[in-house]
């Protein structure tokens, strides 16, 4: 259940897509596509965007750069979050998370599950936070891409959700590095 208080002012946050594939490219990113026409619908910032390789390192260095980028917020991932051999998007944020929230996963699979059935036990999405900055990784379908954003973020990114969103914890994210 998701209630608006508005009351309270929109906050729009800067949020980076990124896309995890060996495959896609500018030209045929469904997912990333996706998500950069619901956010901006929704009144964020689309604040960067890019494919990387299904490549820890690679992934890893792209989040850690985002971090440490003041004007992103949030950076949502699609892609890489199967269970094949390629699939290392989980592993790759988990390294850089400084605390997971597993209720995002948890939540999303259980949104997928009312859409696809047992097959969602074959999505990793996780969610965490690193450096003040959230961290969410979808899997790679633009439906995918279209729940994790429609079902949860849309509304955890959203000042005005009540009883509690996201946004309002942001100035407090980093008290530990201080």
């Amino acid at each position: 259940m998701s209630r608006i208080d508005e009351t309270r002012p929109f906050l729009p946050v800067g949020i980076a897509i990124l896309t995890v594939s060996d495959t896609r490219t500018a030209a045929d990113d469904r997912s990333g596509d996706k998500l950069a026409e619901l956010l901006a619908r929704d009144g964020h910032k689309l604040a960067a965007r890019a494919i990387v390789k299904d490549d820890v390192p690679a992934i890893t260095a792209q989040l850690k750069a985002w971090i440490a980028d003041p004007a992103i917020d949030v950076v949502i991932s699609t892609g890489g979050t199967g269970v094949t051999g390629r699939d290392v998007t989980p592993e790759a944020f988990e390294s850089v998370f400084e605390k997971k929230i597993d209720g995002f996963g948890e939540l999303f699979r259980w949104i997928s599950y009312q859409k696809i059935g047992t097959s969602t036990i074959q999505s990793r999405a996780v969610g965490g936070v690193a450096g003040g900055t959230y961290l969410f990784a979808l899997p790679g379908s633009p439906s995918a891409a279209r729940d994790g954003w429609e079902e949860i973020l849309k509304w955890q990114l959203d000042y005005r959700h009540k009883p509690c969103n996201l946004v309002e914890l942001m100035p407090r994210l980093t008290e530990h590095l201080k």
